[in-house]
């Protein structure tokens, strides 16, 4: 019998069929992916084109403007800044140099004379006048010395007169040789001795009465007592390096300060032409100004070591801003210059090559003009050449700027609105 041939058998076979309302697997993948991608490309049209058409619109209807704030062409916002007017006006020319203040008097009130400290009659740091009394030492050994210098310039003045009577009358008795020359000399001799202890006791009791003036100390100079060192009940004396108290003349008061010896010419021809030089004493951070004087004295010689000149300011310091030894910033003023352009020294722009300023034009734009700098003062500058007053600057707000930019610019200190308004 013949087989039939395997082959034969599969190509014979019926496909299967699938069960009624079912998709093929393949199918039904691709019809999802294929809708996918529709919506994908719907919404992407949407928000491409549709959506920024009725943003535009609404905000035409509100009056406002796109969001994001005005915009320079498409999709640039116009910045704002902050802009200044230069304007007319003075400056001065200064010289600062680091100083110390200085009183002109100091005084370390000691005692003269030895003995006990029995009151003290000022307050610590208290300010005294010349002769308000200060402390009080003892003054009764000084009073019995006074009585016994008195005692023995009695007893002296009696002997002096003694010999004074004893001396005439040997001169009357040399006239008839009664007595020798010899005695007569020798009288002679002893009323000079005796005026010479006459004058010893004298002298003596002046000592004792200038002790008992001693025995109470007056302040010798007017200024601010510093803190008390001697206590009431201690014994002092003359030669100790301790002082009962410190005064300093703080009206007026002077500030020594240094400039380099490059400045010197520029001080010297003011000075040489009688001119009054101002000096400022600003605190350590230079930012409070604490006293307002005047140039009194230029040292007479250079610090070769420093290549610096002292100079001495004197300030009536009525307030009592200035405190001994003070650490200041003197700023002395040489010269002022009037009616000169002045600009914010933060409105002024620098490079490796040039000084330049944004001056705002008036349709709003900005135009890169180069600028000459003179004098610097503070916050202000002065602009010599490539400014006029009037004229509208850039303060903050130029990292983004250049040539011709559009922006909104907001005058400094007017926060009301933007200029062009």
């Amino acid at each position: 019998m013949n087989q039939p041939h395997p082959s034969s058998l599969e190509k014979d076979k019926p496909s299967p069929t699938h069960a009624p309302g079912t998709t093929r697997p393949g199918r039904s993948g691709r019809i999802w992916f294929w809708l996918l991608v529709l919506v994908t490309l719907g919404l992407g049209a949407y928000y491409f084109f549709i959506h920024p058409k009725q943003n535009q619109a609404s905000n035409t209807k509100t009056g406002g403007a796109p969001a994001g704030g005005p915009r320079q062409g498409r999709g640039t916002a116009i910045p704002p800044v902050v802009a200044v007017k230069a304007v007319k006006g003075n400056i001065g020319v200064y010289i600062t140099g680091l100083g110390g203040v200085t009183p002109i008097y100091t005084v370390s009130v000691k005692s003269r004379i030895d003995g006990q400290l029995m009151q003290v009659h000022y307050t610590e740091g208290a300010f005294v006048r010349a002769g308000d009394p200060l402390v009080e030492i003892d003054p009764r050994p000084y009073q019995v010395a006074l009585e016994q210098a008195e005692g023995t310039l009695l007893r002296d003045q009696a002997l002096l007169a003694n010999a004074r009577i004893d001396q005439a009358r040997y001169e009357k008795l040399i006239t008839t040789r009664a007595v020798p020359e010899q005695t007569l000399a020798t009288q002679k001799a002893l009323v000079a001795q005796d005026q010479g202890n006459v004058k010893t006791d004298q002298a003596a009791i002046d000592n004792a009465k200038l002790n008992l003036v001693y025995c109470h100390i007056a302040a010798p100079i007017t200024g601010r007592l510093g803190l008390r060192l001697v206590d009431p009940g201690n014994y002092v004396q003359a030669a100790s390096a301790t002082a009962l108290a410190v005064i300093t003349q703080v009206q007026p008061i002077s500030v020594i300060f240094t400039i380099a010896e490059d400045q010197l010419p520029a001080v010297l021809e003011k000075t040489h032409a009688g001119k009054r030089l101002r000096v400022d004493a600003y605190d350590r951070e230079m930012v409070k100004r604490l006293s307002t004087g005047y140039l009194t004295t230029i040292d007479n010689q250079i610090d070769q070591t420093t290549g610096t000149l002292k100079l001495r300011a004197t300030f009536d310091n009525k307030d009592g801003m200035l405190f001994a030894n003070q650490f200041v910033n003197a700023r002395l003023l040489v010269e002022e210059k009037r009616n000169v352009t002045l600009l914010p020294s933060a409105a002024v722009q620098r490079n490796s090559q040039t000084t330049y300023v944004y001056v705002v034009k008036p349709d709003q734009t900005v135009a890169i003009r180069n600028v000459t700098i003179g004098t610097t003062d503070g916050d202000n500058s002065e602009v010599t050449s490539g400014l006029s007053p009037g004229e509208v600057v850039v303060m903050t707000g130029v990292d983004k700027l250049q040539e011709g930019s559009k922006v909104q610019a907001h005058m400094d200190g007017d926060q009301s609105g933007s200029r062009g308004k």
